[in-house]
């Protein structure tokens, strides 16, 4: 099993003096980061499509064995909640593209509005590109279900694990892959190790896992990230 440690985004003015140099500038913030950590997650991408330039700059700035996960536009998962969307993902899947084998899952994020619909759901997995790892977050209660589950499993899609203050996602395998988002504030190390020790577990049935720490202004995720790395050591990219 391969291991990706990263946080969601990288570019945070606010996280200098704290994981990045107080004097380093944002344009060479990735290569610091991609010096640290082997993935980030890009959640520009909810709400506009990566250029070309931008791609082939994000990936000129990071090593061979380096991952970018993308949030799915929110013309997707919040305005059409997957409904009708075969054009939309070919559209995004097109923009991605250039970023070859440096590029990871593509995460679909839900609004915590949007209840179960089994039917739904798996119309909008017959869809997807061929190839794309799709991970799944689901914020309302409803989707942690069986039906949802077996929906995700027959197209080889992950539930998203994720954890913050209010909600805490089901431990429920459904891909060869995995994809965790840690988002609390108040990890101990306890806790992480925790964590450390559950994917570990999971071992024979995932080949990669993707797991990110939260973007806030203190710096914690990196911290959070790192503690994670250590844990994880002789099998992290």
């Amino acid at each position: 099993m391969q291991i990706w440690i990263g946080t969601s985004g990288f570019q945070y003015k606010e996280w200098k003096g704290k994981f990045y140099p107080e004097t380093l500038s944002e344009a060479k913030m990735l290569g610091y980061y991609a010096e640290r950590f082997s993935t980030t997650e890009i959640n520009y991408t909810f709400r506009s499509t990566p250029s070309l330039k931008s791609i082939e700059n994000w990936s000129a700035r990071t090593p061979e064995q380096f991952r970018f996960a993308f949030k799915a536009p929110q013309s997707v998962t919040h305005f059409a909640k997957l409904r009708d969307c075969a054009e939309k993902v070919a559209w995004f899947e097109q923009a991605i593209a250039p970023m070859g084998g440096k590029r990871g899952p593509v995460l679909f994020q839900l609004p915590p509005s949007f209840k179960a619909d089994v039917e739904v759901l798996t119309q909008f997995l017959a869809v997807l590109p061929k190839g794309m790892r799709a991970a799944f977050e689901f914020r309302h209660p409803s989707w942690f279900e069986e039906p949802v589950y077996a929906a995700l499993r027959k197209a080889n899609a992950a539930l998203c694990i994720a954890e913050d203050e209010k909600l805490l996602t089901p431990s429920v395998t459904t891909a060869d892959f995995g994809y965790l988002r840690l988002r609390r504030e108040d990890y101990e190390t306890a806790d992480l190790k925790r964590w450390a020790a559950w994917i570990e577990q999971q071992a024979a049935q995932w080949s990669d896992v993707f797991i990110y720490l939260k973007h806030e202004e203190q710096g914690l995720g990196p911290k959070f990230g790192q503690t994670l790395q250590a844990e994880l050591k002789p099998a992290t990219a």
